[in-house]
């Protein structure tokens, strides 16, 4: 369980490249043992905030602290504290997966005398004790990942940095991932996560949402979805593109998307909607099932806070 002693806090922080502010005065706090959400659209300035965390880039303004230590006088020591694991695996190909934990066991500085069991260990806690002395060119991608998160973790951070981790891999691979990924915190390990799955997102304990370099709204998964403001309508077309063009048009819809096998409306008239939404789609001789009202998803949440500020 989360303690409520801080690992990470960040306050008024900004980051400028000439004339664009990529981050732009932010303030959040994660606390230990958390599972912390990092949402946002690429370009929203996630990854930007997660360097500035890891004491790659020193923010144009603001302060923040990682594991007690200042991110601009103390870059340095953070970095024994934390691991950092990215959608691009830090890999080396021709080397085996002990080698790999070999390698970064040395850079991060494990003891010699410790290094040995520590890779044993790690290799056990991802599941490729047997796969130790593989090639990691010949290793699936969900393994390979394992095998990332191992690197990570190998000199044993407190604090640790998934930046788009399960970018590309099958969706038992990305749930097996948060078996890891729970099993750690449960360890009492800080995870901060940037992530555009929004059934990933569901797992954290906290979130935020960034856009276009601004918090937009942070809380739980249930404080997000309690954000919408508009009624979600779900149907269930025949012709998912077409009808959603359709929708799309109606001038009771808000907005309107993909959302599994069917679509999620959002409106504020939902009385007006689901009879608009029949009339045009029969008009096209679309098919469609029963139109009903649901609870907002984070995806719908997602949308409408997005929408909201860009309104703004």
């Amino acid at each position: 369980m989360p303690s409520q002693e801080k690992a990470i806090v960040v306050k008024n922080l900004s980051r400028r490249f000439g004339d664009f502010k990529a981050v732009d005065n932010i303030s959040f706090e994660v606390n230990r043992g958390e599972i912390f959400g990092f949402l946002g659209p690429n370009g929203a300035g996630k990854s930007t905030t997660i360097r500035m965390l890891n004491g790659l880039l020193l923010p144009t303004s603001g302060e923040g602290q990682v594991g007690g230590f200042d991110i601009i006088t103390e870059n340095a020591q953070i970095k024994d504290h934390i691991g950092y694991m990215s959608q691009k695996f830090s890999l080396y190909e021709d080397l085996t997966a002990e080698e790999n934990l070999n390698f970064f066991g040395g850079v991060y500085g494990l003891p010699p005398a410790r290094l040995p069991e520590r890779i044993t260990e790690v290799l056990c806690l991802v599941g490729l004790e047997e796969r130790r002395r593989d090639l990691t060119r010949t290793l699936p991608l969900g393994l390979k990942q394992r095998l990332a998160l191992a690197s990570a973790i190998i000199h044993e951070p407190s604090i640790l940095f998934l930046d788009e981790a399960t970018s590309g891999v099958d969706p038992i691979s990305r749930r097996n991932f948060w078996d890891l990924i729970y099993a750690m915190a449960e360890e009492g390990r800080t995870i901060l996560v940037t992530t555009h799955y929004m059934e990933e997102a569901e797992f954290c304990d906290r979130l935020v949402l960034i856009y276009q370099g601004h918090i937009i709204a942070q809380g739980t998964p249930s404080q997000l979805k309690g954000e919408v403001q508009e009624t979600i309508l779900e149907v269930f077309p025949d012709e998912l593109d077409g009808a959603l063009e359709l929708i799309k048009q109606l001038p009771q819809v808000s907005e309107a998307a993909v959302f599994g096998s069917g679509l999620h409306v959002s409106t504020r008239q939902p009385e007006e909607t689901a009879p608009a939404i029949r009339d045009a789609l029969a008009a096209h001789q679309i098919a469609f099932g029963d139109i009903e009202q649901v609870p907002p998803s984070l995806e719908d949440a997602f949308i409408s806070l997005v929408q909201r500020a860009g309104e703004a």
